[in-house]
């Protein structure tokens, strides 16, 4: 059966999506949806407690152990490396496990690295503790989105999942705040609580019914999906959809990494990786690791300006978590992406202004161009490329590409986080005014290339991008 559909101006049909006469209602947020989202961003807490958790500890875990500076700096960045091998499993254990065993799975490791770190007495059990949670961290930064969007209805799917980046958001948040009044090993048993949570919570929502409907469990689905849109809601046309996507893509073979090079799925690829590479040599992760020596480099307080930070932070995330479904993903990537262009010029500027001795206030300059940076960035660029990662991959390679993507976003972060401080001592202006090109080549990027994926069905979004005929 074929179904009229609208892409950039022109209408054009398309056989594997069932007809449907007037648009459907907007589905409601029912109560299986919220809890289930709850259930699986639990874990995106675990991932914003273990990257807020180490800038916070630094001082007591030193003083305790007696570790030296660069011991240190081994424990705050070994978690990069579990996180990208990680990343390279947590596609084929979300199709293998499904997406519910795959969470599950990363917050065992979760939950063995905080234990390690509490009860570390050296500096290798507190590696190992770390390198544990950068692995399970690695495989929830890819499922978590994944199972947030295929259990979603298309007119919240957006917001719900951007809530995604607004708990690694609340978790960094919560260890930086809290972290400065506890002891470094309670800080980590509050990290643990979230862990606990998420395994409980997993036997008590249904599984993806995408994933069900790949793995030919058609009764299975249809029960998810009846149990996620409502007791009494009709989900005939929603599940033939699913029903006949996943058919068609069955007759395609299974894919294997090669295969995402093919022509079919060029543009999904390009825009999945391209929003990764942009996202992270914007200079995301050179900000967030090293705000406070950012400020203190500028000549401003480093603890005022990071508590700053977080105030900033929180907000704009909510915001943009209301606008994702009202506003589109495209015009609020766009922004976004303006916005830290401005404020990594703005801290460019200022460095400059510093070393011409031109203007005093110059570090007020810093201070501004920071939080114009973390606010634009909290608004779109920190879970929108998520979402669309998410969105646009059909699932037959959704868990290859899905780990190409992670890998690369990871990887982006490592070299970022490592290559930062040299390129602050060769020139610290250079080294923003670079990043402010790359969020203004992320504008042209987006403009041109991402699609709008607000209100279509993952069905849609997919056999537009990825031709099979």
């Amino acid at each position: 059966m074929e179904r009229e559909r609208i892409e950039d101006g022109f209408t054009t049909t398309d056989p594997l999506l069932p007809t449907g006469g007037d648009t459907p209602a907007p589905a409601p947020a029912t109560a299986a949806v919220v809890f289930s989202t709850l259930v699986a961003v639990s874990g995106s807490f675990v991932f914003g407690s273990a990257v807020g958790f180490s800038s916070p500890a630094q001082n007591g875990i030193i003083q305790d152990l007696g570790l030296s500076v660069a011991e240190y700096s081994v424990f705050g960045s070994i978690w990069t490396i579990g996180a990208m091998i990680g990343a390279v499993m947590s596609g084929k254990l979300a199709d293998l496990f499904a997406r519910r065993g795959a969470m599950g799975f990363s917050e065992l490791f979760c939950l063995l690295g905080w234990l390690a770190i509490i009860f570390g007495k050296n500096a290798l059990w507190l590696d190992i503790g770390r390198l544990l949670m950068g692995y399970g961290v690695g495989i929830i930064s890819y499922v978590v989105p994944v199972y947030v969007a295929e259990i979603t209805p298309k007119n919240l799917r957006g917001a719900f999942t951007t809530v995604n980046q607004l708990m690694i958001c609340l978790g960094a948040s919560l260890m930086y705040v809290v972290g400065v009044l506890i002891n470094w090993r309670l800080l980590a048993t509050i990290g643990a609580i979230p862990c606990i949570i998420q395994l409980f919570g997993l036997f008590f929502i249904p599984e993806s019914p995408r994933w069900l409907a790949k793995a030919g469990q058609w009764e299975e689905c249809e029960a998810s999906l009846q149990r996620l849109r409502g007791k009494d809601a009709d989900i005939a046309e929603e599940a033939a959809e699913i029903k006949d996507y996943t058919e068609t893509l069955q007759k395609v073979s299974e894919a294997k990494i090669i295969d995402l090079f093919q022509k079919i799925y060029a543009h999904s690829l390009i825009v999945g990786v391209g929003l990764m590479v942009l996202q992270q040599f914007g200079g995301v992760n050179a900000i967030a690791y090293y705000a406070s020596s950012i400020f203190e480099s500028a000549g401003f307080s480093g603890r005022v300006g990071s508590i700053a930070m977080v105030i900033v932070q929180i907000p704009m995330q909510v915001l943009g978590v209301l606008l994702m479904d009202k506003s589109g993903r495209r015009p609020l990537l766009m922004v976004s992406a303006a916005g830290t262009c401005l404020g990594c010029f703005l801290v460019g500027s200022s460095f400059l202004l510093q070393d011409l001795q031109l203007w005093k206030s110059s570090p007020f300059l810093a201070l501004v161009g920071i939080l114009v940076f973390t606010g634009s960035f909290s608004l779109g660029m920190g879970g929108i490329p998520w979402v669309i990662m998410s969105e646009i991959f059909p699932i037959n390679v959704k868990g290859l590409a899905g780990s190409l993507v992670t890998v690369v976003n990871w990887f982006g972060s490592w070299i970022v986080s490592y290559s930062f401080n040299f390129l602050m001592l060769w020139n610290s202006e250079g080294t923003f005014f670079i990043f402010s090109v790359v969020c203004g080549l992320t504008v042209m990027f987006v403009a041109k290339l991402v699609p709008e994926t607000k209100g279509r069905t993952l069905e849609e979004i997919q056999s537009s991008m990825n031709s099979f005929t």
